[in-house]
């Protein structure tokens, strides 16, 4: 088992923890600082006396006062290592928007890097390399856009080339994303189809996106995956054997 952490370093954590969600429930802190629940309530109770405006939801859990912001945080070396290999992978990802948001964000993190850390970090940028996507082909631009449209629920009218050159304009409301042999794909409820749809980024046109907005999918990712993988269960001229990441790749568009 984790060793329990010294408690002002427990503090901090709990404070990053906070300002890292939404909402923050009691178990998840004691789960992730191996504590129980009862020395939570008391952490939470220490920072809230030290002047910490932390909102208490009942039933749901902790969140700071909305525009409430605490210092950079100070990373250790490992963690700095870690982003320096993420930035590296996702530098070859084939989706443009992404790559430069990201390094975006890394440049704001490296800013608050102890001078020695950034040394090593620089030293560890040319010690890193993936070999994937060698050429650093960009075949989609629309991955933040989607991301954005996904978590504000906007309806999005689409121009798409499917892989059989077919050329078509949606309507459709974004569900979720996920990537899989370099590839993202975005999941959408159809309006013309009436249904769910799975939809390659890098055959999407053109995006727009709607005034209007939609309510929330009542279903999980991993939900649709599972009703994804049950279909294929149940279709005799499937063969079993694909992977999960596959199923929705597959439906007809």
């Amino acid at each position: 088992m984790e060793k329990e952490k010294p408690r002002l370093a427990r503090l901090t954590a709990i404070l990053t923890q906070l300002q890292s969600k939404r909402m923050v429930t009691a178990k998840e802190i004691a789960k992730k600082h191996n504590v129980s629940v009862r020395t939570v309530y008391r952490d939470i109770r220490t920072l809230e006396k030290s002047g910490i405006p932390i909102v208490i939801e009942e039933g749901k859990g902790y969140t700071l006062m909305d525009g409430y912001r605490i210092p950079p945080v100070m990373f250790t070396q490992d963690e700095a290592n870690a982003l320096i290999t993420a930035e590296q992978l996702i530098r070859k990802n084939k989706d443009q928007s992404l790559t430069e948001q990201y390094e975006s964000a890394v440049t704001k993190i490296k800013s608050v890097l102890k001078y020695t850390q950034k040394e090593k970090t620089e030293l560890l940028t040319d010690r890193i390399q993936v070999r994937n996507n060698l050429e650093n082909k960009k075949t989609s631009n629309y991955l933040i856009q989607l991301q954005s449209a996904i978590s504000n629920y906007q309806i999005l009218k689409m121009d798409y080339r499917s892989l059989e050159d077919k050329q078509s304009q949606r309507e459709i409301e974004p569900f979720a994303l996920y990537t899989t042999q370099d590839n993202w794909v975005l999941i959408a409820f159809c309006k013309l189809r009436t249904d769910f749809r799975a939809f390659r980024l890098d055959c999407i046109q053109k995006i727009e996106i709607q005034e209007n907005h939609f309510e929330p999918h009542q279903m999980t990712l991993q939900e649709y995956l599972e009703k994804c993988k049950e279909k294929y269960r149940n279709t005799p001229d499937t063969p079993l054997t694909q992977d999960q990441s596959t199923f929705a790749v597959n439906h007809k568009i």
